[in-house]
């Protein structure tokens, strides 16, 4: 491989083509359908894959035998196939997702989920880096190979279109194209993080997670809380109390001991070295207001809180008015979404019932509770490295970074990690991604670096030539 060359490919292609086709995308609201249920009727998610489908189509003469296809499932999200021959008889899955996180507040001035704006080396808006870049990245790297005439092995790319949503739809897509997608020996998911944006970052796994939603009732309808308090128990109250069967609240450890896992030793030391990479931008990437502190004071301790113990977040509420609509009212009910993050060695639908368990058993006050747990996504953890891919990884990060590799467990979950571990035992796993230092992604300000688009680019491209030459 000639790296000047590949680079200049590479950095040429994300100037003149891809950039400017996420400015465009960023501008198209199609949101997952979790969040946008009547997303068929708006039209667009159909508009995104068309824009997708007429870039990857126009790359297709460029490499022979190429096949692309949109397929649809009756009632589900469409997906985009596209099927690139090889020179060996192995197989290479490359994954990515158009869809997209909702709007988000907070958002500063000029910017907006829906307006792109590039500042610098950073592409604002929502999905360029979660994860719109993945079928370009994937394309050029494998037309970069094409243009130095090395070999790769038959790549089939699978953008889906339900992954912020769960990927709920994708299991019957791989079923429904199983026979077209062979067994594949290398996995690329390029829907992932990065530490920093110095090397590359190599996930090793993923937190599963499930939603559930706590309903605390006490009245049929609010009452004056100078007639009833003291008499009707709060709401509010009978909900912390049961949050707090589950949660420590003065150090946010989880009590359930069927929640937590024994961590790796190899995951632990992997964690050791990420902390000495990064440093104190473990904790320092996150806007903490005014005097805020992270939970925990050793860094390792801060990557494995986040990696591989469970936490839970209260994500949402109702029941309780605005501040400035809040009467002297004893209110009814509370309502609180609780998002629990798992061990990614967790099965996700046996903590999902020890959680309802524990916060519906004896209602204190005999109060109505309610929980309702959405359904759970099983985590991850990468099968051992083989040698050869551990080998190619150092090259592709020294050529593209100047720097080696790095190796970290994620918080967030990508379920379809869990179904492609299952489906595909034997396959090698490459999960990596864009999403470093202040990105972002879900909230506010969400940006793609695009160095480091192009860099992991540039890495894809090594990983293939390496695993068809293995």
């Amino acid at each position: 491989m000639d790296q000047q060359k590949l680079n200049r490919f590479v950095g040429q292609c994300w100037d003149d083509e891809i950039v400017p086709t996420l400015f465009e995308y960023i501008k198209i609201p199609n949101k997952s359908p979790s969040f946008d249920p009547d997303w068929a009727k708006h039209g667009y998610m159909d508009d995104a894959v068309r824009m997708f489908e007429a870039w990857a189509k126009a790359k297709l003469p460029g490499l022979p035998g190429a096949t692309l296809e949109v397929v649809r499932l009756e009632g589900r999200t469409p997906v985009i196939l596209i099927d690139v021959p090889g020179e060996t008889k192995d197989t290479v899955l490359l994954y990515g997702h158009l869809d997209k996180q909702p709007e988000m507040v907070g958002w500063a001035e000029g910017y907006g989920p829906w307006i792109p704006v590039i500042k610098g080396d950073k592409l604002y808006g929502r999905g360029g880096a979660d994860d719109g870049y993945a079928m370009f990245g994937a394309l050029t790297a494998i037309a970069a190979l094409k243009e130095q005439k090395i070999p790769h092995a038959r790549c089939v790319i699978l953008i889906e279109a339900c992954e912020e949503s769960g990927s709920y739809d994708l299991p019957y897509y791989i079923d429904h194209l199983a026979a077209r997608i062979g067994q594949p020996s290398l996995v690329v998911c390029l829907d992932s993080g990065c530490g920093n944006y110095d090397q590359l970052w190599v996930t090793t796994s993923l937190r599963g997670m499930f939603a559930g939603t706590l309903t605390v009732r006490v009245l049929e309808e609010g009452v004056h809380s100078g007639d009833a308090s003291g008499i009707v128990p709060s709401s509010f109250r009978i909900a912390r109390q049961l949050v707090s069967r589950i949660e420590d609240e003065a150090t946010g450890t989880i009590k359930l001991q069927d929640l937590n896992v024994q961590i790796p030793p190899e995951r632990i030391e992997q964690a050791k070295r990420a902390a000495a990479a990064l440093g104190d931008q473990v904790w320092a990437k996150f806007p903490f207001a005014g005097g805020t502190k992270p939970m925990a004071s050793d860094l390792v301790e801060m990557i494995l809180n986040r990696t591989w113990r469970p936490q839970l977040a209260i994500t949402g509420m109702e029941g309780l008015p605005a501040p400035g609509n809040a009467g002297n009212v004893l209110l009814p009910f509370t309502t609180a979404k609780l998002s629990m993050r798992l061990p990614p060695t967790l099965e996700a639908a046996r903590a999902a019932e020890a959680v309802t368990a524990a916060i519906t058993r004896d209602a204190p006050y005999g109060a109505e509770i309610e929980f309702e747990a959405t359904k759970p996504n099983d985590g991850w953890n990468a099968p051992a490295v083989a040698p050869w891919l551990e080998q190619s990884l150092e090259r592709a990060s020294n050529a593209a970074f100047g720097k080696p590799p790095a190796y970290m467990g994620e918080g967030g979950s990508i379920p379809f990690m869990a179904m492609l571990g299952e489906k595909f035992p034997q396959a090698q796993f490459v999960i990596t991604g864009v999403l470093g230092p202040h990105s972002n992604a879900h909230g506010p300000n969400e940006f793609l670096h695009i160095p480091t688009g192009k860099k992991v680019t540039a890495v894809v491209a090594n990983v293939l030539a390496d695993h068809a030459a293995r």
